[in-house]
């Protein structure tokens, strides 16, 4: 077991001691004082030495002494704690300062704070913060510490989930295939669970069981919804609906062929006949007039379209063309400003000389070395020195010579860009002149078009098809009154047949909604039939866990002398909730148990978990005036008391560490 004593505990400037020493001897010791001496700073001071966080596991509190009004009281100190520990008998030493930074500004005649700074030393050597982290977590893991230095950090400052995996982590856990060994009545389990463990199965069924108790929520209403919706056919005969929706169908087709033949007369038919021949006719004259102009406007509209597509073309490319210079614009101006700054790094570096001083003295006996080796020393350096900065030198050049190179490359494709972009311009402004020549023309042919209506051919079979137009008109109007009379009787008998469709739909949506209520049914009897199940399987989950829970707390309290674990508790409706609640005789830790027994609990669990991980530090008890007899330890105890007439802290050292107390 590692054994880790504290020796001598030194505070400077520290919450308010300007010095003080808690000098163990190497054993037990007690520090008496009275309220506000500084008895818990002791131990806020060992904390903060090894993790940088007081007792209270803050990192935040305030190191320096406050005045009456909460401001520092003075500047400039450096506040540090220093401790010497044995560890299994070799003395080490730790030491953390936490300084002000003061530096004063060129023309002001003040210091100006700057921040703070924290140094470390182990063994009286300065180090890093890492390298300090690192032997403080080789020494003690920060978590394990505040295990087994404070009899209330366990069960006050560790949360329940902390709590139990400390606790299963020093028994271990009960693996499902023993708990269910161990109740006959969970037999049928493994084959209930298949691949699942315990837990997630209760979780599944759990969740399963709320979601069947909702679905069975919602049934009745889905049913009461359906029942709302269902048509009422009380008074309706499905056979003599269909009948008479039959004979209002063949009623309605005698009434529209009736129509048809009275808007189909027979001398309009022919007048209508002589009215297509004539359009026809029309047609012909105009073609024979006007397709060889058309033919012409055609020809001359390929001719546009085509000009307009390689005008477009031509706008394209000098765009491209005009981008592309102003991206090599913006390239060359970066390169030149980064050759630029290489000619000036290039002169830094030409500018640097070397600033070797050799030791004159050998480093093992300390005398004066021979000139002619430190000559040879100097000479070494200085061609080092000239090697690194002639290639830092070329290195330089050569990129400033890549840059310009880039640069020149990239003035000469902008000005190669910019011929084609006049040349592309010329071809524009030539092919603009034709493109409007070409549309003159086009609109010329458009308004020397010959008009049809000048025909003496088209103009009389155009007076002939508006005469037989008004004929067919005459004719139609003499049959329209007809016509109307029945169509009205029509739409009479339509909204008949309507009528009778949806009342006979009526029994189809009826019989739609039966099956869907029988359907919710049956789901309903499925469900509950499920939920049953269900319930049973819940049972035998809740079965286990009762027997896991009656050999888990049996295994974990045999670790223990004093301290009992309740991990579960029993809910009114009967099911487990995780808990992890210290007992003493009965009493919970947090519901009455007194200072003492809590403070001999707490050393309880220290006691185990010393043995569990092999490790044994210094404990400190606050109020330990509460305290008549403590419970045997193999750890360094400091007891921290309440003593009225000690205005100033008192420690009082014991010359072994089972001295009692």
């Amino acid at each position: 077991m590692k054994r880790i004593v504290l020796e001598r505990l030194t505070l400077r400037n520290f919450k308010g001691f300007k010095e003080f020493v808690l000098d163990t001897n190497g054993g037990n010791a007690d520090a008496y004082g009275d309220n506000g001496t500084g008895k818990t700073t002791a131990f806020d001071a060992f904390t903060w030495l090894l993790f940088g966080k007081d007792s209270q596991n803050k990192a935040d509190f305030e190191i320096k002494e406050l005045d009456s009004s909460g401001k520092v009281r003075r500047h400039k100190l450096e506040h540090e704690v220093e401790a010497d520990l044995l560890i299994n008998g070799r003395r080490r030493t730790f030491r953390r300062v936490f300084s002000e930074k003061w530096t004063k500004k060129r023309g002001s005649v003040t210091d100006s704070f700057e921040g703070h700074t924290t140094d470390y030393f182990i063994d009286g050597i300065p180090v890093k913060a890492g390298e300090y982290k690192d032997e403080v977590d080789a020494l003690i893991k920060e978590d394990l510490f505040k295990l087994l230095t404070s009899p209330t950090f366990f069960n006050e400052q560790l949360k329940k989930e902390e709590r139990r995996k400390e606790l299963l982590g020093i028994c271990g856990d009960i693996t499902d295939a023993e708990v269910i060994h161990s109740n006959p009545a969970l037999s049928r389990l493994p084959a209930i669970l298949g691949e699942r463990d315990v837990e997630n199965h209760r979780k599944a069924v759990v969740a399963r069981c709320k979601a069947i108790n909702k679905e069975i929520e919602e049934l009745p209403i889905r049913i009461s919804e359906a029942q709302r919706n269902q048509p009422d056919i009380s008074e309706l005969d499905e056979d003599l609906l269909q009948e008479d929706i039959e004979d209002l169908r063949s009623r309605i087709q005698a009434k529209e062929e009736e129509m048809l033949r009275i808007r189909n007369g027979g001398e309009t038919a022919v007048k209508e006949k002589r009215i297509r021949e004539i359009e026809s006719e029309l047609i012909g004259i105009q073609s024979r007039l006007q397709s060889a102009v058309l033919d012409q406007m055609a020809i001359k509209r390929d001719e546009v379209g085509q000009m307009h597509r390689e005008f477009d073309s031509l706008r394209r490319q000098i765009g491209d063309k005009q981008l592309q210079i102003k991206s090599n614009k913006q390239t060359i101006e970066f390169r030149n400003q980064h050759a630029g700054r290489l000619k000036t790094k290039w002169s830094e570096v030409n500018s640097q000389v070397l600033e070797h001083q050799h030791n004159e003295n050998c480093p093992t006996c300390g005398q004066t070395l021979p000139a002619e080796q430190i000559q040879e020393a100097h000479s070494k350096a200085e061609a080092d020195f000239n090697r690194g900065k002639a290639q830092r030198l070329e290195q330089i050049s050569a990129e400033g010579k890549a840059a310009m190179d880039e640069v020149r490359q990239l003035e000469q494709n902008n000005a190669r860009l910019q011929d084609e972009i006049e040349q592309l311009t010329k071809q524009s402004t030539d092919l603009q002149e034709r493109l409007g020549a070409a549309e003159a023309e086009l609109e010329a042919l458009r308004s020397g078009m010959k008009d049809p209506a000048a025909d003496p051919e088209y103009r009389q079979l155009q007076t002939e098809k508006e005469d037989l137009q008004e004929d067919i008109k005459r004719l139609r109007e003499s049959a329209g009154q007809e016509y109307n009379r029945v169509q009205q009787v029509v739409n009479e008998i339509r909204l008949q047949l309507r009528e009778l469709e949806e009342d006979l739909a009526k029994f189809d949506q009826y019989q739609k909604i039966e099956e869907r209520i029988s359907e919710i049914e049956k789901q309903e009897q499925s469900l509950a039939a499920e939920f049953e199940r269900l319930q049973e399987e819940l049972f035998l989950t809740e079965e286990f866990t009762r027997s896991k829970v009656a050999l888990l707390e049996s295994k974990i309290n045999s670790k223990f002398k004093y301290a009992r674990f309740r991990l579960f508790e029993e809910q009114i409706n009967g099911g487990l909730k995780e808990v992890c609640d210290t007992l003493y005789n009965g009493v919970p830790y947090d519901g009455g148990l007194n200072n003492a027994a809590r403070i001999n609990v707490g050393l309880d669990i220290i006691n185990t978990l010393s043995e569990h991980y092999g490790f044994s530090a210094p404990i400190f008890i606050d109020n330990a005036e509460a305290v008549t007899q403590l419970i045997d330890t193999e750890a360094q105890l400091i007891r921290l008391v309440v003593s009225e007439k000690d205005k100033k802290l008192r420690v009082v050292p014991h010359n072994n560490m089972q001295e009692a107390i």
